[in-house]
């Protein structure tokens, strides 16, 4: 299996880095694509997957307040989005094809969060929305995770994968 293990981060000023306004890209065919941490500065996300796991992670500080749009064309896929705690989903314009669905454990107690807008096409795909303990924990449970502590420990700053949304990026150890 082909999987593919990533922890993309974006530096502000710095030349090839998404911009706030342009939607960041996900593609994932015939595989598993993780986004974890600080890995995106843009409210919008594009997600295409075919036969795919993708993983994305929207609590990141650097993304600037404000609705949060994922949009997606899904075919037999899953796509599990983290999302910090009290975000509202709103999922009407998600075309669900076949045997789709949208997993959210807390969609009727989530309330004065920041909204989540699902638009696109699923067909025969599922989304799963995680928040707050759970979606620490399925960040601490990979191999980006791994990945940046040891970045992190070389580099004598924090690890930023599993709380995105309470550390910014090289941010030295004896910080907090």
């Amino acid at each position: 299996m082909n999987t593919q293990h990533t922890v993309s981060t974006v530096k502000t000023g710095k030349a090839g880095t998404a911009r706030p306004e342009e939607a960041a890209q996900v593609e994932a065919y015939y595989t598993n694509v993780k986004r974890l941490g600080h890995w995106t500065a843009s409210r919008a996300v594009e997600v295409t997957a075919r036969r795919s796991s993708v993983q994305v992670d929207l609590r990141s500080a650097q993304i600037p307040e404000g609705d949060l749009e994922v949009r997606i064309a899904g075919e037999r896929s899953i796509l599990k989005i983290l999302v910090p705690d009290g975000t509202v989903v709103d999922e009407s314009e998600l075309e669900c094809v076949g045997r789709s669905t949208v997993k959210d454990l807390q969609r009727h107690s989530a309330s004065g969060g920041r909204r989540l807008k699902l638009t696109g096409v699923l067909r025969r795909s599922e989304v799963r929305i995680v928040r707050g303990g759970v979606a620490t924990l399925t960040a601490m449970f990979s191999r980006e995770f791994v990945d940046d502590c040891r970045t992190a420990h070389s580099d004598g700053t924090l690890p930023t994968v599993h709380a995105p949304e309470s550390v910014h990026e090289g941010t030295p150890r004896g910080a907090l």
